[in-house]
């Protein structure tokens, strides 16, 4: 019988059982996907709990973005629109306004929540 999380003995026993459901071979909408289904939101809820992750600093969230999307710095003060406000932003002697924010949550796809942050 599947059962709520409640100490990390029980996850880690979640986890063990996650880690076997997803070597098998499974139907879909067979006894096992289920079990796999609800064993995996039962553990990402107690991971939510027990180990938060916070947001990353704005900054290195814009930089992240940047080499994740193979761009550099330049491409940054093209979507900003002055080369020195880059490195004013980057530097952290200037903050966000919400026009960059928009302007980076549309072309870098980062979070709105993740550029508000204080920094």
């Amino acid at each position: 019988m599947i059962a709520p999380i409640k100490n990390d003995e029980q996850y880690e026993q979640s986890l063990k059982r996650i880690y076997s459901l997803m070597q098998m071979y499974m139907a879909p909408d067979s006894a096992e996907s289920d079990e796999l289904e609800i064993l995996s939101i039962l553990a990402k809820d107690y991971e939510t709990v027990h180990f938060p992750v916070s947001k990353p600093n704005p900054l290195d969230a814009i930089k992240f973005r940047l080499d994740q999307m193979d761009m550099t710095e330049n491409d940054l003060s093209e979507i900003l629109g002055y080369r020195s406000r880059k490195s004013e932003i980057l530097s952290g002697k200037r903050k966000l306004s919400l026009a960059m924010i928009r302007k980076l949550n549309e072309k870098l796809q980062i979070p709105a929540e993740v550029l508000i942050q204080p920094y």
